[in-house]
């Protein structure tokens, strides 16, 4: 377990260095679209405002690529935070080490300040051992924190390499969340557990369903990635998405699972059709037997059934990736059927969690937040949670 901000003793009136992430979609005009991020981060900051520390938060928007470019400014983000907090947020322009500091000297106990756009510089993505610029960050602040989970699989400076240089180095209550409610659904979970992976890719899911395998009961495997799994048993697939050379990794899955006990679920029947649009004609077939000319884009109405019903008998769900193209809603049906039955199975008391991008999306799409036991707010870093691997971003804090 690594410390969290709770674990901090008296911080009245020192300087909380704080990584978040607050990459947010925003309109032409620069107006925010979806704030889930930044409201994720409101718990921390409120806890070090009551707390009496002075907050500076690092934070990165878009991919700049170390060149200061405006439309990546994160000054929208700072005016948006302003009135979520209902007090001025103190944008800070000054680059580090040429005047941030200065900036920075009128901040008061609870106030916050956000610096620019820390991928501005080249030196925070930089793969050597440089520790220059983190050295720079470490003066800013007395100890710091990491509310980052959606950039903690990223060794950066600002999330990584200022860890082991400013200390006490500790997790915000976003990634404290984050870490718990991954944790307990894959390391200690209330049974049966069943994992719903889906997403276009075996080959982007290898080390997930690998992982998975080890920890779960039943594995239901859903969308584009479903198909090389029914090539590599002799189905006919049309012209439905496959990985011809991954046909071998889909067996030798398929036999580890069956070695360990665990039930694969997949479908029986799918949504096909010869227009990926939606426009042309769209049909439910046998998945094994889907027609030349034709494509699987979503589970049919059996499968639909079948998943649910597996769902429903299961006390932890994990979801990583949607069964359906939905983001077509002539194609969502499957993804909102076992959204709808994530939901009906924590209301009897179910823990569940949503991780990574697509399957998020398509929760908040169909639901609210609050129907699950935990959305992550991160994708790519929950992914490589659930594959086992370890996040440099929490590897670097301390431990407690």
């Amino acid at each position: 377990m690594k410390k969290s901000i709770h674990d901090l003793g008296d911080i009245k009136g020192k300087r909380a260095l704080v990584r978040v992430d607050v990459n947010v979609p925003m309109d032409e005009n620069k107006n925010v679209t979806d704030d889930t991020r930044i409201r994720a981060i409101l718990p921390t900051l409120q806890f070090l405002k009551d707390k009496g520390a002075k907050i500076i938060l690092m934070a990165h928007l878009g991919r700049p690529k170390g060149e200061w470019k405006t439309e990546f400014s994160l000054e929208p983000v700072a005016k948006y935070m302003s009135k979520l907090l209902g007090e001025d947020v103190l944008f800070v322009k000054s680059p580090v080490g040429k005047g941030a500091d200065k900036e920075l000297e009128a901040l008061k106990d609870g106030q916050v300040a956000l610096l620019e756009n820390i991928r501005f510089y080249k030196e925070e993505e930089a793969k050597d051992d440089d520790m220059t610029f983190a050295q720079e960050l470490a003066k800013l602040g007395d100890f710091y924190v990491n509310d980052a989970f959606g950039a903690a699989h990223r060794k950066h400076t600002s999330t990584a390499k200022v860890a082991h240089i400013l200390k006490p180095a500790v997790s915000g209550l976003l990634m404290e969340k984050e870490l718990r409610c991954l944790s307990q659904a894959l390391d200690n979970p209330v049974r049966p557990f069943t994992a719903v992976v889906g997403g276009a890719k075996v080959s982007s899911k290898i080390g997930v369903l690998e992982n998975l395998i080890d920890k779960v009961d039943n594995l239901i495997i859903g969308g584009g990635m479903a198909y090389t799994f029914v090539k590599a048993n002799g189905g006919k697939i049309g012209n439905s998405i496959c990985e011809d050379d991954q046909m071998d990794v889909a067996k030798a899955i398929e036999k580890k699972a069956a070695d360990k006990g665990v039930k694969i679920v997949m479908a029986t029947d799918v949504l096909a059709t010869d227009d990926f649009s939606g426009n042309g004609t769209n049909k439910i077939v046998d998945v094994k037997n889907i027609p030349d000319g034709f494509e699987g884009v979503d589970a049919g109405p059996e499968t639909q059934k079948a998943f649910a019903e597996v769902l429903k008998n299961s006390k932890t769900i994990l979801m990583n990736g949607p069964v359906g193209a939905f983001e077509n809603p002539a194609f969502a049906n499957g993804t909102k059927a076992v959204l709808q039955a994530i939901v009906d199975a924590t209301k009897n008391g179910a823990v569940s969690v949503i991780g990574g991008g697509d399957s998020v999306s398509a929760a908040k799409q169909f639901f609210k937040a609050e129907d699950f036991t935990h959305v992550s707010t991160g994708g790519g870093a929950s992914l490589e949670f659930i594959e086992g691997k370890v996040l440099p971003g929490v590897a670097a804090l301390d431990d407690k």
